[in-house]
This record gives C-alpha cells, structure tokens and sequence, in this order.
C-alpha cells in the first residue's frame, strides 16, 4: 500500500460532507473529484439499474486506483443480492479507503465483508433490525450511517411523517456509535432545490452528535460544511477555556460556569475539528 494511502485512511471519518456518487454515471464520477467534499462514496446499489451494475463495479474499481483529493469509498450492494459475493470479490482487493454495507442487520453481516477487506468497513443502518442492533453492529464497524430514507420505509412511516417519527432511532445510532467509539454520519436530504430546508437539517445533524452528513447532490456540500463548522464565536470560548484551566488547573469557574475536564475535552475536539 501507498504511503498516500496511508496518509488518507489516517484522516478518514472525521469530514462532514460525504457525498454519494452513481459510479454509473461517468460524467458524476469526473465532476466528483472537484466538487470540494470531504469524503465520496461511489455507489453500486440504489443508484445503478440493474442492467448496468456489473459495468458500475468496473467504473467503481477504476476511478477509486486513481488520485483523488479526498478519501473514496465503495458502497455495495447489500447482502442477499445477486450483485453482492462481486461486489465483495472486486472491491476488497481494490484501492478504495473504505467500503459501505448497506442494510446492514446484525454483527454478522458486517463482520463477513470485514473479514475480508483490506480497508475499514462501514455499516449503514436502515432497518428497524438494524437499529436494534446498533450496538453490536458497532463492535464491528468502522463507521455507522444511518439510511433514513430505508429506515423511514421499514417503520412504515407516512411520506410527512418528518424525522421526527424517526427521532428514537436515529439517536439510538449515534450512542451505539459514540458508546464503540466510531464515526457516524445522518442520511441524505431528498429535496435537492430546497436550501433551506437542508440548511436546517444539517445543523439539527450535527446538534445531534454525528460527526456529518451523506449528501446526493454537490449543492449540499458547502453548507454541510459551514453546519458543522466550529463558529468563531465558538473557538475563541474554547481557547479561552483551555487558556485559563492551564493557569489555575483543575474544576474552575470560567465565566460564570463551573468547567471540569469533560468540558475541556470537548473544547480540544472544537479546536482540533478547526484545525487549531
């Protein structure tokens, strides 16, 4: 392996703008590289008629063994397809910094591809089954992503239900995930000319905890990024935290509030996250 590979699965699993990309479309592939995301996902399952997976898995194979600025990961198809034991075969051995199992149900189903790869494995959650399971899914996972659209099918809820009929289960994911220790990321915004309304989705994500969001279109990535951006206003407190706790040590009183080192944990993460 490459020390460029190296270098980029070093940094992975900490970017907020993940964009999933059709690797049958050859155009979306190209324009992928320059869109500015933190991470791209080239996808072989919902995004690729079935007629044309075989062709999509070559494409994933060989834009992955190409350079790209930003780590590039695979999304299979999901176990029980026909498509999956190739999908497994092919991408294992392929350059990819990581690979996606979608409808991820159990331990299991994500242990058998990860005890092939060679790369880090992440498990999307989109299941009722696989919400219950988010725990053990999460001793074996690298990442977890939690697939609303799938989940919101499998609870069975109404299309104007909203996220909020979804609340219970999207957090259950993001304590198994922060409970194991790993990266986890929300579900895509379906509504692609509605800018506000991803706006405000994408800042409830990170007020929830995940560490970003999956995105379907490249119009998405900027303000993904500004969601999850430390503020300025944010960074100055936390350097003036960790300034006055390496003066006087220990619990102190920082502008009226008492900070223990938990606090002052989550103001190294702030400044880590912003590059300070």
């Amino acid at each position: 392996m490459t020390q460029r590979k190296f270098a980029r699965r070093a940094a992975l699993f900490d970017r907020p703008a993940v964009l999933f990309c059709p690797a049958s479309r050859e155009r979306a592939v190209a324009k992928a590289k320059d869109s500015g995301a933190d991470m791209v996902i080239f996808d072989l399952e919902d995004a690729v008629a079935e007629a044309d997976k075989a062709a999509a898995r070559d494409a994933a194979v060989a834009a992955v063994a190409e350079e790209w600025p930003m780590p590039v990961g695979i999304r299979m198809n999901a176990i029980g397809s026909p498509h999956h034991a190739a999908d497994v075969a092919a991408l294992c051995g392929s350059a990819a910094d990581f690979l996606v199992v979608p409808l991820v149900g159990c331990a299991e189903e994500i242990a058998a591809v990860a005890e092939k790869a060679t790369q880090p494995v992440a498990a999307m959650v989109e299941t009722a089954r696989g919400v219950l399971a988010a725990p053990d899914i999460a001793k074996v996972a690298a990442m977890l992503i939690v697939g609303t659209n799938d989940l919101a099918a499998d609870l069975r809820l109404p299309s104007s239900s909203g996220r909020g009929a979804m609340s219970h289960a999207i957090q259950r994911v993001v304590l198994a995930a922060r409970a194991r220790g790993v990266a986890v990321y929300d579900g895509v915004f379906n509504r692609i000319d509605d800018a506000e309304g991803f706006a405000e989705e994408a800042a409830e994500s990170a007020s929830l905890g995940f560490d970003g969001k999956t995105l379907i279109h490249p119009s998405h990535i900027a303000p993904c990024q500004e969601a999850f951006a430390p503020s300025d206003a944010d960074i100055e407190r936390a350097e003036r935290m960790l300034a006055a706790a390496a003066e006087r040590g220990g619990a102190i009183n920082f502008e009226g509030e008492m900070v223990e080192e938990m606090h002052l944990a989550s103001a190294r993460r702030l400044l880590e996250r912003a590059g300070h």
